[in-house]
């Protein structure tokens, strides 16, 4: 478009223009504004990305212009001359996402070298080597981005000289670099056929170019599926003066976070390489050393770290990740951004900025990604005298985990989806690996220190790690590594701490872990401003201890199911299912009665004060036979071995009932509140369980609150019948005892016909709850087991279908039918309770949605209920400033 603006020098940007600087070049504008010492530079915007990408690959009109004209007014600030060989200007080539995307785009340092510029750099402090350092560096990294080469035919290169791998400038002598120049440049003309671009604005064309292909390579692409990040945000790319770090002992390069991102304690973290340039600390190509030696060795500088990190958490009012440049004791500031941390320590740090009055409570609140609270219950290693630990790296990532040794990410991959666990190990991971660690429980590396590939990428994903384990020693032909004089090979157990940075030999005993103080105070918060209640999906009484430890306000769903598959009830269940007679199986349901009373009576009193709702027996009884296959071969074999002739005959009369109860679908078959009226006796005995568990502890002084569940319902006669039946159950329980209490009787609502006539179901039943598994089985006419398996991956892939259904809510359908059920049912009885106990109401967006059309509760397994807390405050913060906005328009 003739007369668009593609290139914003820093000073012309600001902080708030994310989407059109990337997030890089928003606060390179930012910092810039507020005084920090920036190197000038400029940014190419998204929009010319993507146009570049719409047209063939081609600039947009007028772009080179533009960027010419900016590189113009960094030679004046700088006073260096780009392309000349007196004090020459060099550049640094990024891309900058709207989005933070660690580790993807692809970066070019020191653009602009060429012999002539070489000459003109060796007149700085440091001379010679200096200058061929970064001509080094410039050769490796432009021939990777710029001209496609294969960086491990540099690598060779570079092998062969030093006896430090992957490492440009470690023991290598002037003359060394030479050489490696020359065979660097050599390289690269033979790859590409051509001869090695020397005008540094080919180069930096070239250079623009690369990075703008980047944003669909392969790696950019998987990053963005696993995080959801759409195709049509494009990169900017940013160019900047270089400051070099590789002058000598006065220089460096290094990141460092503003408060530890690991715990978030409020101390300066990071790392720092001296005599360094660029990528050294992120590739993890050299060990790093801990920023606090700059204490005495640069405390000049360590002191206006300390004030830049004051200033950049005044301004962003967030943890700030920060990556610097150290040029004659002299500290620069490249690029500073919301910093990545665990969620322990993002917990930390939105309760501590709160507590000083940084942030208000609700913003805290919001910070908090709800969808990884999940990782504060992070396992960690049983401490026991039989634990060998054999290594020790670097903490980089909290958590524990055991699994098998791989080391190639593809068999790491293949062995995940086999249901392996799987812990992969390398020397350090790339991004090419990333498909191993989405596979791995765990990741352990040989190098790399806290800010590097392994480390980031595992925080980001909640996975423990320990990188910088200089212990190992890796042979990936063989398929081993060793400790010592101990090998491990892979398909060996081994175990990781991620908090301590311990690796253990075999499977190490783990267990769960408390939450911290400063969690328990932001969800004290939340339960001061959320709407939805928070209950647990909870069958045994530790479940619901756990639960109420956790926050739980009630049990939304009680599974009676659950209960009779425990080994000592399931042969009662058995014959409850086998007998002949009505005499028979009220034998049998006699015996179960006092286990079932026993259950409800130490669940009821785990939620003394607080609700349960119980369903009654909903799968078909066969599910509780053995499988008619497998009885079929028992018979055979002991035919064939002339076993005892009357456990043949037993078998083969169970095998006749299993048949008969067979069906061929049965998840809409006989069961839930079918099998209650074809055999209510089953459901009387529940019932009659629950009242006496609840006239026991009234008489105790517990408060019961039991709320009766009748399941799959889809008509109004069903529904009156079987609450009939827990009324008269109540009475007569009520009058042998001589207890009162209280009750409800509800339905799930789990059938679209149920849903469509809510308004007949609540004239009779006093509150409702959402079973969406099945609620979204029947609304999308799919079966989980066979979706899940078959084609839903595809489904997903091809973005047929947003979500899986399953894990989060169908708003369009099955989010319609609640809202259709919710405003009949409530047109009908407005006092009527509504829930949801579905394996959605532990997932942060169906929360939301949950929130927004009105329900009373979310219920969802103990160990997300503190997720549930979060993610239901944050909805209804949301909604609260929505509504502040509409109020001011």
């Amino acid at each position: 478009m003739a007369g668009e603006k593609y290139v914003y020098l820093f000073e012309e940007g600001n902080s708030g223009m994310k989407d059109l600087l990337g997030v890089k070049g928003a606060s390179l504008a930012g910092m810039t504004n507020i005084g920090l010492p920036v190197p000038p530079g400029l940014v190419i915007t998204t929009r010319a990305c993507l146009e570049f990408n719409s047209g063939g690959a081609k600039f947009p009109a007028g772009l080179e212009d533009q960027i010419l004209g900016g590189i113009e007014a960094i030679e004046k600030k700088t006073g260096k001359i780009f392309g000349g060989p007196e004090n020459p200007l060099l550049f640094s080539i990024r891309s900058g996402t709207p989005v933070f995307i660690p580790g993807i785009a692809d970066t070019v340092l020191n653009l602009g070298m060429n012999g002539r510029i070489a000459e003109g750099l060796a007149k700085e402090p440091g001379g010679w080597h200096f200058a061929l350092d970064c001509y080094l560096r410039f050769l490796y990294m432009f021939s990777e981005v710029a001209l496609g080469c294969d960086h491990r035919k540099f690598d060779e290169i570079l092998q062969a000289k030093t006896r430090i791998g992957n490492n440009p400038d470690g023991g290598l002598s002037t003359g060394d670099l030479k050489d490696i120049v020359r065979a660097f440049r050599k390289l690269a003309e033979s790859e590409t056929g051509r001869p090695f671009p020397r005008d540094p604005r080919v180069q930096l064309f070239s250079a623009v170019r690369a990075v703008f292909n980047s944003w669909n390579s392969r790696r950019a692409k998987l990053y963005r599926k696993i995080n959801l990040i759409p195709d049509s945000m494009g990169t900017a790319v940013i160019v900047q003066a270089m400051v070099f770090g590789n002058m000598g002992r006065d220089c460096g390069t290094g990141m460092v976070f503003t408060r530890n991102p690991a715990t978030g304690a409020d101390e300066l973290y990071g790392e720092y390489l001296a005599n360094t340039q660029g990528d050294d600390v992120p590739t993890a190509n050299r060990s790093p050393r801990p920023i606090g030696v700059l204490k005495t060795e640069m405390p000049g500088v360590y002191r206006q770290f300390q004030e830049v990190r004051r200033l950049l958490e005044r301004h962003h009012l967030n943890m700030q990740h920060v990556d610097f440049v150290i040029e004659k004791r002299k500290l620069y500031i490249l690029h500073t951004r919301n910093g990545k941390s665990t969620i322990r320590a993002a917990v930390k740090i939105a309760a501590d900025m709160a507590g000083s009055g940084m942030i208000t409570r609700e913003e805290a609140i919001v910070r908090v990604d709800a969808a990884q609270v999940d990782q504060l219950l992070h396992k960690r290693i049983k401490p026991s005298p039989g634990l060998k630990v054999i290594a020790l790296g670097l903490p980089a990532s909290p958590g524990a985990a055991s699994g098998k040794v791989f080391f190639d990410p593809g068999e790491a991959e293949k062995a995940g989806r086999q249901g392996e666990r799987v812990i992969l190990v390398r020397t350090e991971t790339m991004p090419d690996d990333l498909n191993g660690i989405i596979a791995a429980r765990g990741i352990l590396t040989s190098r790399g220190g806290m800010a590097s590939h392994a480390a980031v990428v595992a925080r980001a994903m909640g996975k423990p790690c320990v990188c910088g384990c200089e212990a190992l020693g890796i042979d990936y032909r063989a398929g081993q590594f060793t400790v010592g004089r101990l090998t491990i090979k892979e398909g060996d157990y081994i175990s990781i701490d991620g908090s301590t940075g311990q690796v253990i030999l075999g499977e190490a005993p783990i267990v769960d872990p408390e939450l911290s103080e400063e969690l328990n105070q932001i969800l004290r918060w939340c339960d001061e401003i959320r709407a939805l209640q928070v209950r647990a999906n909870a069958d045994t009484p530790g479940d619901a201890e756990k639960a109420r430890i956790l926050g739980a306000e009630g049990i939304g769903l009680a599974r009676t199911e659950h209960m009779f598959i425990a080994p000592d009830r399931l042969p009662i269940v058995r014959e409850m299912i086998l007998a002949d007679t009505a005499e028979d199986r009220a034998r049998a349901l006699k015996r179960l009665l006092p286990i079932q009373r026993d259950d409800f009576y130490h669940i009821f009193k785990a939620m003394n004060g607080f609700p349960v709702t119980i369903r009654l027996l909903d799968p078909p009884l066969h599910e509780f036979l053995p499988n008619a296959g497998d009885l079929a071969v028992e018979i055979t074999r002991l035919r064939l071995s002339g076993g005892p002739l009357e456990e043949i005959r037993a078998k083969e009369k169970l095998l006749r009932r299993v048949r008969q109860l067979s069906e061929s679908n049965p998840m809409l078959g006989h069961r839930g509140c079918r099998l209650g009226i074809t055999h209510p006796e089953i459901y009387a005995m529940q019932v009659r369980a629950i009242f006496e568990a609840c006239a026991s502890l009234a008489g105790e002084g517990y408060k019961v609150l039991p709320e009766v569940e009748i399941p799959l319902v889809v008509d109004v006669r069903e529904f009156v019948q079987l609450s009939e039946l827990v009324h008269r159950v109540a009475d007569a329980v009520m009058s042998e005892t001589g207890a009162s209490f209280q009750y409800m009787v509800g339905t799930m609502i789990e059938l679209p016909r149920a849903a469509l006539l809510a308004d007949e179901l609540a004239e009779e039943a006093e509150f409702f709850s959402f079973g969406t598994n099945d609620l979204t089985q029947t609304a999308l006419g799919l079966s989980r087991d066979d979706a899940e398996g078959k084609f839903m991956n595809l489904y997903l892939e091809k973005k047929i279908l947003p979500h899986n259904p399953f894990e989060v809510l169908d708003r369009k359908g099955v989010g319609r039918l609640m809202k259709i059920t919710v405003e009949l049912g409530r047109k009908t009885r407005p006092d009527l309770i509504i829930g949801i106990c579905g394996e959605q109401g532990g997932d942060p967006r169906s929360i939301e949605f949950c929130h927004r059309i009105g329900l009373d509760y979310v219920s969802c397994s103990p160990y997300r209920v503190p997720k549930a807390r979060l993610a239901a405050a944050q909805a209804a913060i949301r909604q609260n400033s929505e509504s502040r906005i509409q109020n001011l328009e």
